[in-house]
């Protein structure tokens, strides 16, 4: 590369005429017909050089230049003359600089370390805000994520699949911020359900604080005895009558069978009696002694509705664990009945599972937040929508034909029914268990 300091000239064609117009011998534009200045990159020359705008920003560029110096850690360090000519950022907390390492500031944004320059106080509701946003991350692609989840959701798992993810919500960030809604609206759930139940103990409580009260839950107690006791021997008489017809069946077994349940009937209906009339008469309880042939079980049932809202605390501090052992469970399942597609890696079922979980969890939530007469309504549709929006999963994401899809659908839904029901049941074991 040459750059010419001095002796121009001699490089300068001698008929001006035979240089192509719009260039110099000095690679300066110019004018066509006039040469460019001697020495229009020369130091010497700078004078000359200020009526030209390209030789003018090189000249600051190169006194800029010599104004930096060199760092340890990250290139280049701003002089103090550069510091103080940079002006407040909005929101910064100290003039010109960094709250976070100092460095000075130039925009918005930090150059060393990326920090904001915003000075970071907010109000308690752009607060609140801030944290869900950053844990949840919800913008303005959940909205093209949404409908594609409940309504096309062969073509979400296909995106996912393959790559197409900048539309759309993350797979894991929408699989945690449907668990995070399913976890909320269970949590209220459980709460109006616990002060539904304080609500009746404080109203029976109050109704046996008078004796026409205490009469009435009496003549209540004798009632639903007496209608108990009815319907068990009519029970009895019936198995007895149908023991005795059996020819395989002896008469002596059968007629003790007969009399140890007709004593146990009686037994409940003695009981029953004596609970009301100690209602009657305002007297407490006696404390049950344990029993040897009570398992824990019941122990802890009792225990369970004598304080509810500790059960409630126990199920669900262990409940969402299940999503943990589920998501694993789901994208395992998939990957087998997909076993003869190696392009398709445990990655993308893993991703088909959190979509799928996901949308059992949407779809799932509002239950918990509806009446009695609804709330069935709309479990029914879900046990009905869940497997067809699988379907179409299997259909639209891994390509699979109708019969296909159809068979592995009723396979992957088959099973996790299953394994989520002995969780479940597991898990319902395990908070009794802290119970007893």
């Amino acid at each position: 590369m040459f750059v010419l300091l001095e002796g121009q000239e001699a490089l300068r064609p001698r008929n001006r005429s035979a240089a192509k117009p719009g260039l110099s011998s000095g690679f300066l534009p110019k004018r066509q017909g006039k040469p460019a200045p001697k020495g229009a990159f020369g130091p010497q020359s700078r004078s000359r050089a200020a009526g030209r705008p390209l030789a003018r920003a090189l000249d600051r560029g190169r006194e800029a230049w010599h104004k930096v110096r060199p760092t340890a850690h990250l290139g280049v360090e701003v002089t103090a003359a550069a510091k103080t000519a940079d002006k407040q950022a909005p929101g910064t907390a100290q003039r010109g600089s960094c709250a976070n390492c100092g460095a000075a500031l130039r925009g918005r944004w930090c150059h060393d370390c990326g920090q904001s320059a915003d000075d970071h106080k907010r109000s308690i509701l752009h607060l609140g805000w801030e944290a869900i946003e950053g844990l949840l991350h919800l913008d303005g692609r959940l909205a093209r994520t949404l409908p594609d989840l409940f309504f096309r959701p062969g073509r979400l798992a296909r995106d996912y699949m393959e790559g197409r993810i900048a539309r759309h919500v993350p797979p894991f960030r929408l699989f945690l911020a449907a668990l995070v809604i399913f976890i909320l609206a269970a949590e209220v759930a459980a709460h109006h359900y616990t002060l539904d139940q304080e609500r009746q103990k404080e109203a029976k409580a109050a109704a046996l604080a008078t004796p026409a009260g205490r009469a009435a839950e009496a003549a209540k107690i004798r009632n639903e005895a007496a209608a108990s006791r009815t319907e068990d021997l009519r029970e009895a008489a019936t198995d007895h009558a149908e023991d005795l017809k059996d020819k395989d069946e002896k008469p002596g077994k059968v007629e003790a069978r007969y009399q140890r349940q007709l004593a146990k009937t009686e037994a409940r209906y003695a009981e029953a009696l004596a609970h009301a009339d100690r209602v009657a008469q305002g007297l407490p309880e006696p404390p049950k002694p344990p029993s040897a042939t009570e398992n824990w079980r019941k122990v802890a049932q009792r225990r369970a509705a004598e304080n509810p809202e500790y059960y409630w605390t126990v199920l669900f501090g262990w409940g969402h664990r299940l999503a943990w052992v589920l998501l694993p469970a789901v994208g395992l399942m998939l990957a087998a009945v997909y076993r003869n597609k190696p392009q398709i890696f445990l990655y993308d079922h893993l991703t088909v599972a959190m979509q799928l979980m996901a949308f059992i969890f949407l779809i799932s939530a509002p239950a918990f937040l509806m009446s009695s007469p609804w709330i069935f309504y709309w479990l029914a549709a879900a046990l009905l929508w869940t497997p067809v929006n699988l379907f179409q999963t299997l259909r639209g994401g891994y390509g699979s034909s109708v019969v296909g899809a159809a068979v592995k659908t009723a396979i992957v839904w088959v099973a996790n029914l299953v394994i989520f029901c002995v969780l479940t049941f597991a898990l319902s074991m395990w908070s009794l268990a802290q119970l007893a």
